[in-house]
This record gives structure tokens, C-alpha cells and sequence, in this order.
């Protein structure tokens, strides 16, 4: 076995036994006899292209690029955030992950499986709440357990300690129309984590929010995630700053048809606090090495703010 890479070792050995159940980690010897916790690959992508037809008014078809030739994978229980320009193609990705879609060409293989619709591993969180307004709001946490078969005590159960945890407590028996947007998303990532499920998909949950809810929000999201066994993360967002607050690695795509540009790991340790790590001088540091990457894209598809790409350690005002 080669040796295994720095960001996926350090997870504890005695955790090795309720890891090694879902299939997401192996043991392996080195050299000196020392053992050591090695995270398999979970997910694999491997040279997606995808295409699809536009109508106009006049019923012309044009053909759509949206990815090209993608590829990479993720290991069990890494949060890695997908950034590019809009319409690069990021949520196409996670639609076909998720089974939503089928690519064009190339091949997605889900903890060694094909994605399909209705997995009980993967869970999606989406850019709006998409709570339904006839529903309380224990109700519309405990909905998607229900739709999974889930006893009606353990979904209450779980409902309602993830609205505490959220910070919802209090608020279980209102309605949708009775919150405001931050407090939705609260119920909808409660709703997301009482899943359980070994993969979650987010495709821009706190992308509407004003910053001070989305700052609050990005920290119970590592608050959740970092408890107990962590679940593996794609994430998609625009913000580059989320995206280095919260992940593992970021992954950069170029302007569309979509192209994997850039694979950053992030070095900073966890637990993380994002208010005090967009502090740090490291951080700037790393913030600048990955706005050289998507900086260049972003201006190149804006014609109004010319094509000069922005020098290494640059970082826009």
C-alpha cells in the first residue's frame, strides 16, 4: 500500500471499530510498525461531460457545454466546497451525484455504487429551504425521516433535539411563514442531519442569507458536522470565504463548460471558528493563492471588468 497522504491520516485508532461498519476506512501497517487509519475514496468522478439543449423564443435549439471532462475524488468523511463562476456547472455535478440526473459521458461511482434517486446515504440540502408552509416545523424536520421509513418516536426524537441544537427550540410547533429566512434554513439543515446519511450534498444553503446569518449559520454547520463520526461534504457556494471557513479542500472550476482548475487543500486545524479564522494572517495568505484561480475565471467571463487576471497574492477589495 503507498503511503497514505497528510489529510488523510490523524483519525483515532480506537474509533477504527464503528468506522470500519460503513465501509469508509482501512488499517494499514508502515514501515516501522506503527498503525495507521486510511480513508478510502467515497466518491469517484471520473471524466464527466455533460450537454443539454436550450429552446429559444423562436424555437431554435442550441446545444449547452455545461462540464467537460471532470475528474477527481474525495475520501470518506472530508468536506470539500466546489466554487466557480455561475453556470460552470457546479450543480449539475450535484444533481448527477445525487442521481438526479445522468451525465453525458464519463462515469460516478457513490460508495461503490452508481447514484441513483432515494439513496438512504445521501442526503441534499438546497439553496432554498423548501420547507412545506401546511407543516409545523417539527413536522417538516421529521418529514423527510417519515419518507424513509423511520418509527414516528425516534423521528420526534431526533426532530427535536436537532431544532435545540439548531436553536429553534421553542419555534417547533410554527409554521414556515412564521419564521424568517435564517430560522427556515436553521430547520432545513435540522431537517438535513436528522438523515443520518454517510453523504450530504449542499448546494448554496446560506446563499441568500445577509453575513451576519450566514457567519452564524456556517458555525452551527461545523457544529454539527464536527460531532461524533463526520460525514463526507460536497458543497457548492459562490463565497470563497465560506468555502475556506468550512472546508477540507476546495475544489475551483473554470468558466462554462465547466473544468476542474484548481484542487486546494486547506490547511487550518479543527475545530474551526469562521469569525476568528478570516482573522488570521494564514488565512489571507491561502484566501489569495485561490482567488489567482477563480479570479482569473470570474473576469475573463465579465467583459465590463476587463480580462486582466489578478496577480499571485492579490486579493480584491
Amino acid at each position: 500500500m503507498s503511503a497514505p497522504s497528510a489529510f488523510n491520516l490523524g483519525m483515532r485508532i480506537d474509533a477504527k471499530m464503528s468506522l470500519d461498519k460503513a465501509g469508509g476506512l482501512v488499517t494499514c501497517t508502515t514501515n516501522s510498525g506503527d498503525t495507521q487509519v486510511v480513508r478510502r475514496n467515497i466518491l469517484k468522478v471520473e471524466h464527466v461531460s455533460h450537454e443539454f439543449y436550450l429552446e429559444d423564443a423562436g424555437g431554435a435549439e442550441s446545444r449547452v457545454h455545461a462540464l467537460d471532462e471532470v475528474s477527481f475524488s474525495v475520501p470518506q468523511g472530508q468536506f470539500v466546497s466546489l466554487v466557480g463562476p455561475s453556470g460552470c456547472g457546479k450543480t449539475t455535478l450535484l444533481n448527477a451525484i445525487a442521481g438526479l440526473q445522468t451525465p453525458s459521458a464519463g462515469t460516478i461511482t457513490l460508495a461503490d455504487a452508481a447514484p441513483r434517486v432515494g439513496r438512504k446515504d445521501v442526503a441534499y440540502m438546497f439553496a432554498t429551504d423548501c420547507l412545506l408552509p401546511w407543516r409545523r416545523t417539527i413536522d417538516n424536520v421529521m418529514f423527510s425521516m417519515e419518507v424513509r421509513g423511520i418509527h414516528e418516536s425516534e423521528r420526534r426524537d431526533r426532530a427535536t433535539h436537532l431544532l435545540e441544537r439548531v436553536g429553534l427550540k421553542g419555534f417547533e410547533m410554527a409554521y414556515p411563514s412564521q419564521l424568517s429566512r435564517g430560522m427556515r434554513q436553521r430547520a432545513a439543515l435540522a431537517r438535513t442531519f436528522a438523515l443520518n446519511s454517510a453523504i450530504l450534498l449542499m448546494d448554496e444553503p446560506f446563499g441568500a442569507l445577509d453575513a451576519q446569518t450566514k457567519l452564524v449559520l456556517e458555525q452551527l454547520l461545523l457544529s454539527l458536522w464536527e460531532e461524533g463520526e463526520r460525514t463526507t461534504v460536497l458543497f457548492v457556494t459562490h463565497d470563497l470565504h465560506e468555502a475556506l471557513v468550512l472546508s477540507d479542500r476546495v475544489l475551483v472550476f473554470s468558466r462554462s463548460p465547466g473544468r476542474l482548475k484548481g484542487d486546494h487543500h486547506i490547511p487550518f486545524a479543527r475545530p474551526r471558528d469562521p469569525l476568528r479564522l478570516q482573522g488570521a494572517g494564514e488565512y489571507h495568505a491561502v484566501f489569495s493563492k485561490l482567488w489567482a484561480d477563480l479570479g482569473s475565471e470570474l473576469l475573463a467571463g465579465s467583459p465590463s471588468l476587463g480580462s486582466k487576471a489578478p496577480r499571485a497574492g492579490e486579493v480584491p477589495n
